[in-house]
């Protein structure tokens, strides 16, 4: 299975008065336009997965929707992609899909990096993975989804993203 993990993008920051529930906090404009030209580079990347899982938090939810804009699936929330899940959680999600070619989920921070140590290495915090918000890594696993079951084929920054749509596509031909 091949596995893009995605961080939302840039939120607003916590404010109790403006969202007493922190699920509700949205992007900011900002956020969501930087996002926009970064989902550009991942497609030009990964042009298509078979299914995205998300948060139902609305800042996680509205970046897998950008990335659907994009040409990616429409996003089936995850509820394990919530704050607060431990990545053994996930994985199990994940297993419900084994047989899946590509999945992308779409979370927050700490939860994502804790996956991707937990995926590379079988502990959620001895690989120091930092995903930047809108950031993207890519994982390979080998069989079933499981802990220490994953290699690292890239993690890629906003900033990198944005440039790689920017850029005139390559002639294969040279």
């Amino acid at each position: 299975m091949e596995l893009y993990v995605v961080r939302h993008a840039v939120s607003h920051k916590r404010d109790a008065d403006l969202w007493p529930d922190d699920s509700k906090r949205p992007l900011t404009a900002e956020g969501e336009e930087r996002f926009r030209r970064a989902a550009r580079g991942i497609l030009r990347l990964v042009p298509e997965v078979d299914l995205v899982l998300s948060s139902p938090f609305t800042r996680a939810w509205r970046t897998a929707e950008l990335l659907e804009r994009q040409g990616w699936p429409a996003p089936v929330p995850c509820e394990e992609l919530e704050p607060g899940y431990p990545p053994h959680k996930v994985v199990g999600a994940l297993a419900d899909h084994a047989g899946v070619g590509s999945v992308a989920v779409v979370g927050h921070r700490p939860g994502l990096h804790e996956l991707v140590s937990y995926l590379l290495t079988s502990d959620a915090e001895s690989a120091n993975v930092q995903i930047k918000k809108g950031g993207i890594v890519r994982l390979q696993l080998e069989g079933y989804p499981d802990p220490g079951s994953a290699s690292l084929r890239w993690l890629l920054t906003p900033k990198v993203l944005r440039t790689l749509c920017s850029e005139p596509p390559r002639d294969p031909e040279g």
